[in-house]
Formats: structure tokens, sequence, C-alpha cells
């Protein structure tokens, strides 16, 4: 998929935000508001991540990589999975909305990939032994200053893995790149009017 123009980050941060506002308004996902169908490459299938950070501080982040959804129906779903479902945080509250900003990863396809052809900050990695699975996105890299070796053994410790075991020909380690836009960089505006 090409990258997204400015108008389709728009429309999929709007989703996220009215699909979290409604469930956490309501308590309830049972009724949902008909969202429009999506237009052009919001319609194709596609993988994503929405990361919701409320007060400055992270409080959820969820994803599908299997693309069997259009990417505009992974956004919402994702974004109420962020908001409510991350079991390493409570459920985000009505009071957080206003300071709640949206973050969405648009993922490539995921493809095999070699240790020494990955490239830290640019690469996400999903590292799969088994039934044991561990991802994260590019950025975690780039924020935290990682070297490609400190990434894959952190993604092995989010697989509940040895932090060496991406060495282990039985560890399937694959790749991708990510599409990363937020709220912010439309500006305050763009999310206060949005609640």
């Amino acid at each position: 998929m090409s990258p997204l123009c400015s108008e389709e980050r728009r429309a999929l941060l709007d989703r996220a935000r009215q699909a979290i506002t409604h469930v956490v308004r309501r308590q309830s996902i049972d009724d949902l508001p008909a969202f429009p169908a999506p237009p052009g490459k919001l319609a194709e299938p596609g993988s994503a991540f929405v990361t919701v950070h409320a007060s400055r501080r992270l409080r959820g982040c969820v994803g599908r990589t299997d693309r069997a959804l259009a990417l505009a129906e992974v956004v919402a779903q994702c974004a109420i999975g962020a908001a409510l479902h991350d079991r390493r945080f409570r459920p985000i509250d009505e009071s957080e909305l206003r300071d709640m900003t949206i973050e969405i990863s648009v993922l490539s396809e995921l493809q095999p990939a070699a240790p020494d052809a990955l490239e830290a900050g640019t690469h996400g990695v999903m590292l799969c032994r088994g039934e044991r699975r561990g991802l994260l996105l590019p950025q975690v890299a780039a924020d935290r200053g990682w070297s490609v070796e400190q990434f894959l053994q952190e993604v092995c410790r989010k697989a509940e893995l040895a932090p060496a075991a991406w060495k282990d020909p039985e560890t399937k380690i694959l790749a991708f790149t990510a599409e990363v836009f937020s709220e912010s960089d439309f500006g305050a505006g763009f999310y206060s009017t949005s609640t």
C-alpha cells in the first residue's frame, strides 16, 4: 500500500477517536455508530496498531497483523482494544478522554527476515517460536536508542522467551515497516473538537 495522504490519516484518527469516545461514554461496544463506508485505501485489507496516551502516559496499545479486514475497520477495533482491553492497564475512563492522544501505526506486510537485514528504528519485528509470539513496533527501538540486538532481545522477552532465542534457527523472525502518525501531528485543535 502506498503512503496515506493527510486526509486519509485524519480520517483514521477521527474514526479511532470516535470509537473510543463512544465505548467509554456508553460502556458498551454493542451499539457503535454506523461509520461511513471508508473510501479508497481505507477500504483495502490492512494491519495496524493503535496506541493511546492519556496525560502523556501510555494507556494502551493493541494491533492486528492478519490483514483480514478493511484498514478503517482494523483501526476502529484496535482503538477500542487499546482503550479498554490492554491487560497491562485499567480501561480508560471518561475523565481521560480530553487528555487522550491517539497514534496509529499502519503496518506493511510481515516478511521473513534475517537479523543482519534489520535496521533498528526502521523495522518492527514479530518473533514466533511454537505458540509464543512477541511483536514490537519500529518506533520502540528508535525511542529507546536500541541496537538491532537489543531490539531482538526485547522482542524475545515480550514473547516470554530467553533473550537470545532470536539466534535459534527454530525461531521465526518476521519484519515490517510502519507508517506512524498521531493526532499531535495535526495540532491540539484536531482532537479537542472530536470529543
